[in-house]
């Protein structure tokens, strides 16, 4: 199985004085699903920055696709075969839609990635449709993207780096200000990507959707570190952890009645309630905290 990413004793700091992430160490191997959890600050966002290769370690290495990845590999003046070859193979989704946007349609937004590969007119066309049809944005294709809601903002972001058919996907709190219709969509999306063999690394805080989409989560502390790179159910189960990184809250509780959710895709899952009673997979952090609480 190819090694996508490899980072070595990784550490950033702002202007040299502000840590943001601080001696990481993990790989990332072909098709796997990976959430990075941790509390606002802990460096997440900093974290997919350098996997996107936005910025740089300030000490140690980052390897990407069997390459060491360095301001210089990516600034040097001229052709760089090895940083388009990156590009194509890596999008990201910032967490902020309106970072992301910038053309003056929909249709503008999600071609401008695919007329970066030399694709003819037509083909181009033809994906962005393509593209626009399977995120259900069809709609939308002669709307400016500021004018659109949050949740089409952030389909019209995602659409836009599925259209350059990335093996990577990076998403950054991808359902920050999401309704719920559109989280269940998301998620549904994101697992459905994964079963194609999409290698897909979130971050989130957002521990309902880490069960959901991942196989295996990197937890970040509070001091920027890894404290913890296990199974999803592993690290889900350990009390102790998501407390101390800030995560859940001692005082979470079960509600005498409970209700969630399941996803459907066209595997043929669908949406259902329970009422008295729910599968402990979904709320699995309230049970074990109520009990370690008694």
């Amino acid at each position: 199985m190819e090694m996508i990413f490899d980072l070595r004793n990784v550490s950033y700091s702002y202007a040299r004085r502000i840590n943001a992430l601080k001696d990481i160490c993990f790989k990332v191997n072909q098709n796997e699903q990976i959430s990075i959890i941790g509390s606002n600050g802990s460096g997440k966002s900093t974290l997919l920055s350098i996997l996107d290769g936005l910025i740089y370690p300030t000490v140690g290495e980052f390897h990407a696709f069997d390459n060491k990845i360095s301001e210089e590999v990516f600034n040097t003046i001229g052709d760089n075969a090895f940083r388009s070859y990156f590009r194509t193979r890596v999008g990201l989704v910032f967490q902020n839609s309106d970072v992301q946007l910038f053309s003056p349609t929909v249709f503008e937004e999600i071609a401008f990635g695919p007329m970066q590969l030399n694709l003819t007119p037509g083909e181009v066309k033809t994906r962005v449709l393509e593209v626009m049809e399977m995120i259900g944005i069809t709609k939308l294709k002669d709307r400016s993207p500021h004018t659109l809601s949050g949740g089409e903002k952030k389909k019209v972001c995602i659409a836009t780096v599925l259209a350059s058919n990335p093996d990577v996907l990076l998403l950054d709190e991808p359902t920050a200000g999401l309704d719920p219709r559109t989280q269940l969509w998301l998620a549904e999306l994101l697992q459905e990507l994964g079963d194609v063999g999409k290698t897909i690394i979130t971050a989130t805080h957002d521990l309902e959707l880490v069960e959901q989409i991942s196989k295996r989560a990197i937890v970040m502390g509070e001091d920027h570190r890894i404290v913890m790179d296990e199974d999803v159910e592993k690290v889900l189960n350990n009390v102790e952890l998501l407390l101390d990184s800030n995560l859940i809250h001692e005082h979470m509780h079960i509600h005498s009645k409970l209700a969630h959710e399941h996803l459907h895709t066209h595997k043929g899952k669908h949406v259902h309630e329970h009422d008295t009673e729910c599968d402990l997979s979904s709320t699995r952090i309230e049970l074990l905290l109520a009990k370690e609480l008694e």
